[in-house]
């Protein structure tokens, strides 16, 4: 009995051991072996399972994959003595852990020092500029920016602002990420991109702009009324035009059916006077004495007068 304990015994050291001999090592991660507070050996990159001495050999993890840094807001003056509100972030990764282990240490240590790095080198590179370099790639143009106040008026005049960007804004982050990258090359971090995530202007010059905005936006919005109100005009008259053209033409068709139905009208009484003349006449005086006599009419004729040859009964 005495004996199986022993092996047993044995067997659970020989198992301890070697359990705490092996570790894995996963796709995302990267290992460095140290032995009391030494390095051993090259940093370990392959996945896989892994073999170490037990009890004195430390497994340091870190991780291969990118890492991100987001930086802190920090107030910059630009070239043109504009103060500015920027805010950068980056991405990096442990290219060295050796070298990484020996100068951070750790993650947090890290971070600290890349802001220490990038956010110099962000005030550098902004403060050798003016502000549009920073906001701007290109030199698209400007739709129109306000110069000045009319005295009488008090409109504000603008104009169309052409700004020539030498630099721009994706070089200077650049210029950054280049002169930062060399600096942390020494532990062990690989600095793989730098961004401007925002730029705003310090809060008591933030109102101005705005209304300054406001107004080119106000001047953009009344010469597009102005144009439409003078579309509008062009298509009244246009129409005023058309609606009198169409009366015209209206009125001189109207008059030509008039005259060709008088012509019809005198032509059927002429075919009639010339049937019969007599009753023609008869029929025309009934009708002048329809029109031209009532119950209260007077007329003093003589008894020989040709309007009244047929009252009297004279043929």
């Amino acid at each position: 009995m005495k004996i199986s304990g022993v092996v047993m015994a044995i067997v659970a050291v020989i198992m301890m051991t070697a359990l705490f001999s092996m570790y894995t090592v996963d796709e995302t991660q990267q290992v460095v072996i140290t032995r009391f507070g030494k390095v051993e050996g090259a940093a370990i990159k392959d996945a896989g399972l892994h073999f170490k001495f037990p009890f004195v050999d430390i497994v340091n993890t870190y991780p291969k994959n990118l890492l991100e840094w987001d930086g802190e807001r920090g107030e910059i003056p630009t070239k043109n003595k504009t103060y500015i509100w920027v805010d950068a972030f980056a991405r990096w990764r442990i290219d060295d852990p050796i070298l990484f282990l020996k100068n951070c240490e750790d993650l947090r240590r890290a971070l600290a020092l890349i802001g220490d790095i990038i956010d110099p080198s962000v005030k550098n590179a902004i403060a050798s500029y003016d502000l549009i370099e920073s906001v701007r790639n290109t030199n698209r143009e400007f739709d129109y920016e306000i110069t000045e106040v009319e005295p009488v008026s008090g409109k504000m005049v603008g104009e169309r602002v052409n700004y020539n960007i030498t630099v721009g804004r994706e070089k200077i982050t650049r210029q950054i990420l280049e002169q930062a990258k060399v600096k942390l090359e020494i532990y062990g971090i690989e600095l793989v991109d730098v961004k401007i995530k925002r730029i705003n202007y310090r809060d008591d010059v933030q109102r101005s702009v705005y209304d300054r905005m406001i107004a080119e936006r106000t001047q953009i919005v009344e010469k597009f009324r102005s144009e439409g109100r003078g579309e509008a005009q062009k298509i009244k008259g246009d129409k005023e035009k058309e609606l009198k053209r169409i009366t015209s033409e209206a009125y001189k068709k109207a008059q030509m059916l008039k005259g060709e139905s008088d012509a019809t009208v005198t032509k059927i009484y002429a075919d009639a006077y010339g049937k019969d003349p007599e009753f023609y006449s008869f029929v025309k005086s009934l009708e002048i004495y329809n029109q031209s006599m009532d119950k209260d009419s007077t007329i003093l004729l003589s008894t020989d007068s040709e309007f009244l040859k047929y009252i009297n009964g004279r043929n």
